[in-house]
């Protein structure tokens, strides 16, 4: 009988549907811990096995049964969390969740579902959230955006953005302009025929200053320079920006505006005077924001985009709000041109003259501020002190938007901090360390390092400092033989350690692995060698081999099997495959050369990879080019190998050979090889006949 207790394993859609059965009852009840109950009894399958379908059980139960009720989509994405932090599906679940529903539902069930993203924006900055669900939900809010209209959903636009602005912290790069750019896209349309202009104008009364076609253009075309400050470094804009903000400006001064307030309110507004001094946050108190909350009460529309019909002018400028916000857009243009940002270019930079009249002009506009109703002067004062803040910004953007970092809160058990040892000065460690014969640097790594041996140059000669192993001892370790990296460095060893290296021309026959066997054998044959040689001269006898050394060499090399490395490792009198290599060195001194007819011969098999063999021997493309122009019918592979033999020291069909084998051209390398053994045989024939001449 089968254990009841026996761990369960299913399929995909074996899990999809038990968890979408106990989901169903956890959501009913709020309890994720029946969820819990039903993840572990699949124990045997793997947590990325069961959260694949936790996560798709989720999904449809958000799709099919809840996408028409907000409140229990807001109960479904709580229990997502709870389910995360039980760690039973994908920490970014929650957000995948609200992006499915936003993405299905119309954008007023949107709003109303956007409650509940910014009712938990402390659980989006938890540690197991914020890391993986930072992306999904950028995306998610930029998404939103992109189907709202600013113009009509101003408001569900700005609580997207305060969001996100309560989410990610300061220091959040894809939230700063870093490069100060400017929004250029930004364009306020104006225009019309002056006389049309005259005629919608002709029936505006109580008006004292004359509205016409030259103050709308010169009023409206100022909206360009607020919208990109940098035109004003130019003379010719600049120019016409005086012009124009003069002309603005006296007309602002021109048209007062009457203040309808009740005399009370207009006696409280005067004893502001008395405060000037005071800091701008004792004038917030209970009565005044009581106050601003009933004016901004009154506020129905708000329009974030000027009207610049014609019949409107009048009717703006006797508008407090409107005039209010021209004004304000007139000194962040001047704060900006005045302060230091970083990404400025260098030429933009103002002059004498620039800088007087923007301060001139600047306190006619806080003068115009305090003449604008209602309680003018104490929006004056605050938006001075909003642009002081703005200023703080500036800095902080300057230094490179550093992480804020909440100050540590100090508790009264702390004890205070240790008093400081007063320094030394300069002369006084300097006299002290000349004193006791040691170096004063400065700095206590540096000094300490300095004074660790009184004679540097002995202390750079020291055997600790000489890292590198002996050659012999490096090709005997047990390291695999074949390693490029292993025969690198050993050869860079054995260049620096033995003279063996200069004595042997590597040939692309001969593998390395096998040069460097052979060198192994020979350096432990003479150290042996070596060794018999001081034991023979301690012992007082000559450096002669005795006869009964000779004999007992005898013996050993009888009693050797055949084909053992050994014997050649005791100083057996073998020829080694270096010996033979010398040899056939000393034998054959000159390199083998092809003569035309033979590279003619070659040409056809090597064919199209001429021009890759080309490359290898060293030749330039312009070269290869030249040598293909400048051949009647072979290609040019004729004219390259004669050149190579012609010029290249290196030349050789040995070499030749070796490079063809690397680059595969096997058919030709083959050919090559055949010449190098007729050559060898004609060679040796000629040794031959030369030692019977010799004999006769």
């Amino acid at each position: 009988m089968p254990n009841a207790k026996m761990l369960k394993s299913t399929d995909f859609t074996g899990l999809h549907a038990a968890f979408l059965k106990s989901l169903k009852d956890a959501f009913e009840k709020n309890d994720v811990q029946i969820l819990r109950k039903s993840y572990d009894s699949y124990s045997n399958n793997s947590d990325h096995d069961k959260k694949s379908p936790m996560d798709q059980a989720f999904r449809e139960i958000l799709m099919f049964k809840l996408s028409s009720d907000v409140d229990m989509i807001g109960k479904l994405v709580k229990l997502s969390v709870e389910a995360v932090r039980a760690e039973i599906v994908s920490v970014t679940i929650p957000v995948v969740l609200l992006g499915d529903i936003f993405e299905t539902v119309t954008l007023d069930k949107c709003e109303k579902i956007f409650n509940y993203v910014e009712e938990m924006v402390e659980v989006w900055k938890e540690e197991i959230f914020f890391s993986s669900c930072k992306n999904n939900i950028l995306r998610m809010c930029n998404d939103l955006l992109r189907r709202l209209s600013r113009a009509q959903n101003t408001v569900f636009c700005g609580r997207i953005l305060l969001f996100l602005s309560k989410f990610f912290p300061f220091s959040e790069r894809s939230g700063l302009n870093i490069v100060s750019e400017f929004n250029l896209e930004n364009v306020t349309d104006y225009g019309v025929d002056g006389k049309d202009l005259d005629d919608t104008l002709e029936d505006i009364e109580d008006i004292p200053i004359k509205i016409d076609y030259n103050l709308y253009c010169k009023f409206w075309s100022l909206q360009d320079f607020f919208r990109n400050p940098n035109q004003c470094y130019s003379k010719a804009s600049w120019k016409m920006f005086q012009i124009h903000a003069t002309t603005v400006l006296e007309s602002f001064a021109s048209f007062k505006l009457e203040d309808l307030r009740s005399a009370s309110a207009q006696l409280e507004d005067n004893n502001d005077d008395m405060n000037d001094k005071m800091d701008v946050d004792i004038n917030y108190t209970m009565d005044l924001k009581n106050e601003i909350d009933q004016s901004v009460q009154k506020v129905d529309h708000f329009f974030a985009k000027f009207l610049t019909n014609p019949k409107l002018l009048a009717l703006q400028l006797s508008d407090g709000n409107f005039r209010r916000a021209v004004l304000v857009q007139f000194l962040i243009l001047f704060q900006y041109l005045q302060l230091t940002v970083k990404f400025k270019a260098e030429s933009n930079t103002l002059t004498q003259a620039q800088s007087d009249f923007i301060k001139e002009t600047e306190a006619k506009v806080y003068l115009l501020l305090e003449e604008t109703p209602p309680n003018g002067k104490r929006y004056s004062r605050t938006v001075k002190h909003m642009l002081q803040r703005e200023e703080m910004w500036n800095n902080w953007k300057n230094d490179g938007c550093k992480e804020f970092k909440k100050p540590e809160e100090i508790t009264s058990d702390d004890k205070p901090p240790p008093a400081k040892r007063e320094r030394k000065t300069l002369g006084e460690s300097l006299k002290e360390a000349n004193r006791q014969g040691k170096f004063f640097l400065g700095n206590e790594v540096l000094t300490r390092l300095w004074n660790y041996c009184p004679d540097n140059l002995q202390a750079c000669k020291s055997e600790e400092r000489n890292f590198l192993p002996q050659v012999e001892t490096y090709l005997e370790s047990s390291r695999d033989k074949n390693d490029t990296s292993f025969e690198w460095r050993a050869l860079r060893l054995l260049a620096r350690q033995s003279p063996h290296f200069f004595t042997f021309i590597n040939s692309p026959s001969y593998k390395t692995s096998d040069y460097l066997d052979a060198v192994r054998k020979r350096l432990t044959k003479e150290r042996l060698d070596a060794a018999k040689q001081a034991a023979a001269i301690s012992n007082g006898t000559s450096t002669v081999v005795s006869s009964g050394e000779i004999q007992e060499t005898l013996q050993e090399q009888e009693t050797e099997p055949e084909g053992n490395d050994e014997g050649v490792l005791e100083g057996e009198e073998e020829t080694t495959d270096l010996d033979k290599a010398e040899e056939d060195n000393n034998t054959h001194s000159k390199p083998l050369t092809a003569t035309r007819e033979q590279i003619e011969e070659l040409a056809p098999l090597i064919g199209d990879d001429w021009k890759k063999l080309g490359k290898k021997l060293g030749y330039a493309a312009d070269e290869l080019l030249y040598f293909e122009e400048s051949a009647e019918r072979d290609g040019g592979c004729v004219s390259m190998l004669v050149n190579w033999f012609a010029d290249d020291d290196d030349a050789s069909l040995d070499n030749l050979a070796y490079t063809m084998e690397g680059l595969e051209i096997n058919t030709a390398a083959k050919a090559v090889k055949a010449i190098i053994e007729r050559s060898a045989k004609y060679a040796q024939r000629d040794v031959d006949e030369e030692e019977k001449v010799e004999t006769l």
